[in-house]
């Protein structure tokens, strides 16, 4: 009786990720291929004749090569803010599973903060004016770190646990100073959550749409998701070269679930049971 529950639930698992996942994509490779005309109609039809290569083309070079320039300020993006987020996290989350200090609760309580309240978008473009970093790609670079840092604090502190203490005082009594067991000792120990991390926030980053929006304006600091404008209006859309855009800005993260589909599933349940 279980084992054909668990079949029907796996099926109905598989049914739902293609319906949700799959034919979406089948949707916008479709509309890629096709021209202005038939991609305006909107559905699964086969293409008439195929208009890829003209598509990409056009959406590459529109508006002086905007998305060479959207996938340059994505990466860069994306790059730092994943360095500084994964040193960090990963000290805060050292110091918080070693160190049983009283001000420990009041630290998780704003790491949990960070997780559950929405950010204030007025108040942050005032402070981000008033440090003169407001539509600059360092600004932005402080706004992803802040807002993705509480996930991967939680994320460290709770694979960190599972590491025994007696490394650490093994390392001290050999001479090692703080900074060496963390970055001698721990850190090496926490690649599988590391990678994790480094897929999940550069999948997230790098797909951002609303942070960009609100606080990296002009034409110059655009990033990947926002060179969707570029083919819709408000009375006009062309389906066929938006579709086109999408295909090539989903084509990186894709790669990226791809190839490191079972490490982010290992770092996800490393730090679950605690050894």
């Amino acid at each position: 009786m279980k084992s054909r529950a668990s079949v029907v639930g796996g099926v109905a698992a598989i049914a739902a990720t293609f319906v949700v996942f799959v034919i979406p994509f089948i949707f916008i490779v479709l509309t890629a291929f096709k021209d202005r005309r038939q991609a305006g109609q909107r559905d699964f039809s086969w293409p008439t004749e195929f208009h890829l290569w003209d598509n990409v083309v056009e959406v590459v070079t529109t508006r002086n090569w905007m998305l060479v320039t959207a996938f340059v300020n994505s990466t860069i993006l994306t790059v730092v803010s994943v360095t500084l987020i994964v040193i960090l996290a990963a000290m805060v989350g050292f110091v918080l599973a070693r160190r049983d200090s009283r001000w420990n609760p009041w630290v998780e309580f704003l790491i949990l903060a960070g997780l559950m309240i929405p950010p204030a978008v007025v108040p942050t473009i005032w402070l981000l004016q008033g440090l003169q970093l407001y539509a600059t790609l360092h600004g932005m670079i402080l706004i992803e770190v802040a807002y993705n840092l509480p996930f991967s604090i939680i994320l460290y502190r709770a694979f960190i646990a599972t590491i025994p203490r007696e490394l650490d005082e093994a390392a001290i009594i050999d001479g090692a100073r703080p900074l060496d067991v963390f970055f001698r000792v721990i850190l090496p120990l926490l690649w599988p959550v590391t990678v994790t991390n480094i897929v999940v926030q550069s999948v997230g980053i790098f797909n951002d749409f609303t942070n960009p929006l609100y606080y990296l304006p002009g034409n110059q600091n655009a990033t990947v998701q926002l060179t969707l404008y570029n083919f819709q209006s408000q009375f006009n859309t062309s389906y066929n070269l938006l579709f086109t855009n999408i295909l090539l800005i989903t084509i990186p993260p894709l790669i990226v679930f791809l190839f490191f589909n079972r490490q982010i599933v290992a770092g996800m349940t490393a730090g679950a049971v605690k050894g």
